[in-house]
């Protein structure tokens, strides 16, 4: 038996498996706060504490619910949100809460590091899409340093959530032993073997003299998803309720993680949909990088695989704020979703409502709706919505595969099971055959890790085919391509006319979604 935990924006959720059978024998779930502020929007953040003692929690609650000794628990390893960064002092102690991802307030750091970048055309910019983003490390690390003159000279090093957790249940004080992983740092902070490291120190003190010998504390042990960390240590051991000295892997995102439960191979790509939506592919080794993309790095899914990562800054998120405002829940306004056709509701949505992740990289941006009528309903916007991200997906994997298509798509995350309209929109957006596990793959990429770090598997694909569910296929249906490849185009250039100021005629936006509305569908 294994336990894997996945830690999301609300809760952390624990998982056991037995390698032998496949089975998931238990999941138990435990929240902490977010912390927001009426104050000032862009803040999110989260406590270190708060974080492990919903880990132990759910450990022992998942423990009691599969009725076993945790003892018998082989390995365990855990996946994190990602930038989710917290600055310590020698000690390994946090100096405040998390910078959590969705925390936006260093934009304006995220734009000096962009242009000075750019100016000195600092290649590991490029593997970055072009675009250094505000939810990423350097970006929140800056902002600390800028905001908190107080703690400055107490801050011995920055840490990403995953790595974090790993240092502290292994018993980790030092921070050159401090272990790294490198889908944490090559996705946000333009680590890469490439260039052997870290961007050059003297751009980062170029951006702002605060950032002098930052690269000297980002030290440790950089490793990957299938090597093994550290080993529990005796006190968190008593804690959780397991056995000392078991194996944990380096950690890494939930995306990635959840991506590898759903069962990705190279060629593929996962949308990881919930809250927000990350969308990860594993492509080939020699992938190079791709403008408005959010990362390609090495190794950071699967081994020997270039992992490709873009996303949206909120979808799930989106949705709930459609159903809050209508005074219902999505699952109620969800339903006769599947009845509706494409465009039929004669509304266009641009999803920016959190600001736009991939492939723009603004957080400025907010959403937009067009083609409002009398009659238009809060069950039309949500269908609408779904539209929308499932167009902007479709911008993002034409961008992310250069125009090839992945050999297959799979939908994971929290949301697709409990929304087949969803899926079978994105199949025909998207014009493919649409895999969706028959059951949540959150938190089985955190088994099959450590899965590897007991040695009951010989490698990832071996792990997957034991451990992952299987899937379900939604095929596009033949009636809705025309349509959707005219509602394509619309929404294209809506994109790129109100997100970049791409010459846009808007003159025959709102006529061409009436006919839509009406049933005219002139194409």
């Amino acid at each position: 038996m294994v336990a894997g935990a996945d830690f999301g924006t609300l809760s952390v959720r624990v998982t056991i498996m037995d390698t032998g059978s496949g089975e998931a024998l238990a999941v138990a779930v435990a929240p902490y706060p977010l912390k927001r502020s009426a104050a000032d929007p862009l803040l999110g953040q989260q406590a270190h504490a708060d974080h492990m003692q919903a880990l132990a929690a759910a450990m022992r609650e998942a423990i009691a619910a599969a009725g076993i000794d945790g003892q018998d628990i082989a390995a365990f390893a855990a996946d994190t949100t990602g930038s989710s960064v917290v600055m310590v002092d020698d000690a390994l102690q946090p100096l405040d809460d998390y910078y959590l991802w969705c925390d936006h307030r260093a934009h304006a750091e995220a734009a000096e590091i962009t242009a000075l970048g750019r100016a000195r055309g600092i290649e590991a910019l490029d593997w970055c899409g072009g675009t250094y983003s505000h939810e990423w490390g350097y970006s929140k690390l800056l902002h600390f340093l800028r905001h908190n003159p107080g703690k400055r000279d107490k801050v011995a090093t920055a840490l990403e959530h995953c790595d974090m957790l790993v240092a502290t249940l292994c018993g980790i004080t030092a921070v050159d032993q401090l272990p790294r992983s490198i889908c944490a740092m090559g996705h946000k902070w333009m680590w890469s073997p490439k260039w052997r490291g870290l961007p050059p120190q003297d751009f980062l003190s170029a951006v702002d003299p605060l950032l002098d010998g930052i690269n000297a504390k980002l030290g440790g042990r950089y490793g990957s998803s299938d090597q093994i960390a550290g080993t529990l240590s005796a006190q968190w051991a008593e804690r959780l309720g397991l056995r000392a000295g078991i194996p944990i892997p380096f950690g890494a995102f939930d995306a990635h993680w959840d991506a590898v439960g759903a069962g990705i191979r190279t060629g593929e790509v996962v949308n990881v949909v919930g809250t927000s939506t990350c969308i990860i592919a594993a492509m080939g080794a020699d992938t190079p990088p791709v403008a408005g993309i959010c990362g390609a790095v090495p190794g950071s899914v699967l081994p020997g695989a270039m992992g490709v990562e873009a996303g949206q800054s909120a979808t799930g998120d989106i949705f709930e704020a459609i159903a809050r405002r209508a005074g219902t829940d999505v699952a109620t306004l969800a339903q006769g979703l599947g009845a509706m056709g494409p465009g039929s509701t004669g509304l266009m949505r641009l999803v920016w409502d959190n600001g736009d992740r991939t492939i723009l990289t603004r957080p400025d941006l907010g959403g937009i709706t067009l083609g409002w009528d009398l009659a238009h309903t809060a069950a039309d916007e949500l269908h609408a919505a779904i539209e929308g991200m499932a167009m902007h997906v479709r911008l993002i994997l034409d961008r992310m595969g250069g125009g090839a298509p992945f050999l297959r798509v799979i939908n994971a995350g929290g949301i697709p099971q409990k929304n087949p309209a969803l899926n079978q929109i994105y199949a025909d957006v998207l014009s493919v055959e649409l895999h969706v596990p028959a059951r949540s793959p959150v938190g089985v990429g955190a088994c099959i890790f450590a899965a590897l770090a007991a040695g009951h598997f010989p490698d990832v694909a071996a792990a997957q085919a034991a451990l992952c569910p299987p899937t379900e296929v939604f095929r596009p249906n033949a009636g809705t391509r025309a349509p959707y490849e005219a509602l394509f185009g619309l929404f294209s250039k809506l994109y790129l006319g109100f997100g970049q100021g791409a010459p846009c005629d808007l003159g025959d936006v709102l006529p061409r979604l009436r006919q839509f509305r009406l049933g005219q569908l002139a194409h």
